[in-house]
């Protein structure tokens, strides 16, 4: 069984890649390696691939949103299904970029559902939470309704959505989309909280609170977020004949944080107090994120197993070897 993964170098990207290959399942992986963050941080991640499995990955750097590039990348490969979490990613960017997100997130997905289409195989793709925007009910369910978005990430996921819908109902392509839930974990992004906030507290900066604090987020550790993804690839939706084989599911920790005792377990696992810095809400973002996963669960047998309390830790210890901070 042999996935495309876009994305591959990339936080859920590699952590997938490492799984299916660990699995003895071949991979052929797309990057772009875009310099959004430190592309040093998506070499190093490709070169532990590479240390782990070998000959089990092939590697393309390419832009999946170039179709005429991409079909000739793929031209001579097979491959049984594909998991498109390549996007560009980032709620704050997208007011700074917004062109960056048309391209890659619209333009590429639509690449990616015509192979999709041509090769008559099976997809996942990486949605988000953010499609919610400032709605209140919580926890947030996959039949609230999503159609005020705060955000042109958002948009572009929820767009996402929309034409995986279309395909698999003109086309019959079973497609699978996952709203993730504030992912974290070792080899995780250096532009989110987790990151942000340990490098800060180790090196005895000041972190930014914003919204004063009052902010809860359902923080989801990259283990279970792998133990979703792999679920949805392994048991794509069956084609009954009328509805779309479409699926679209929250995919998150099912537990709402506050943010003070998110920064409090990062201080513990640092073994020192954070200076923090009061801030105002920032534009796009959301005040409370939580997620309903009882469709995941029922459907695919997902069940999240790492609470803060030990996912936090354990991106510390990593964090610490992989920046060689004492």
């Amino acid at each position: 069984m042999t996935t495309l993964v876009t994305g591959a170098a990339g936080f859920i990207g590699f952590h997938l890649a490492d799984r299916l290959m660990s699995r003895g399942e071949p991979v052929i992986g797309i990057d772009n390696f875009n310099a959004y963050y430190d592309p040093q941080l998506k070499e190093d991640r490709v070169a532990e691939l590479w240390r782990r499995h070998g000959d089990l990955l092939t590697l393309h750097r390419i832009d999946f949103a170039d179709h005429e590039v991409l079909e000739a990348a793929l031209g001579s490969y097979e491959f049984d299904r594909i998991a498109h979490l390549g996007a560009q990613a980032g709620v704050r960017y997208s007011l700074e970029n917004p062109r960056a997100y048309v391209q890659s997130n619209l333009v590429g997905h639509l690449n990616l559902l015509e192979i999709a289409r041509a090769r008559q195989v099976p997809m996942v793709y990486a949605s988000s939470s953010s499609v919610y925007g400032g709605n209140t009910k919580l926890p947030f369910s996959e039949d609230d309704r999503v159609d005020h978005p705060v955000s042109l990430y958002a948009a572009t996921k929820k767009a996402d959505e929309l034409m995986s819908e279309t395909y698999a109902h003109l086309y019959r392509i079973p497609l699978t989309g996952l709203r993730f839930f504030t992912v974290y974990g070792p080899w995780g992004r250096p532009d989110m909280a987790p990151w942000l906030f340990t490098e800060a507290i180790l090196t005895g900066k000041p972190i930014k609170v914003f919204n004063n604090g009052d902010m809860r987020r359902d923080f989801t550790y990259i283990d279970d977020i792998i133990d979703g993804v792999t679920a949805a690839l392994d048991r794509p939706p069956t084609d009954n004949g009328s509805a779309a084989p479409h699926r679209v599911y929250n995919i998150g920790n099912s537990r709402s944080e506050e943010l003070g005792r998110f920064i409090e377990v990062i201080e513990a696992a640092c073994g020192t107090k954070a200076l923090r810095e009061p801030a105002p809400m920032q534009p796009g973002d959301v005040q409370e994120t939580y997620a309903d996963v009882s469709a995941i669960s029922a459907e695919l047998g997902f069940s999240p197993r790492t609470s803060l309390d030990e996912g936090i830790p354990k991106f510390v210890d990593w964090f610490r070897a992989y920046r060689a901070l004492a």
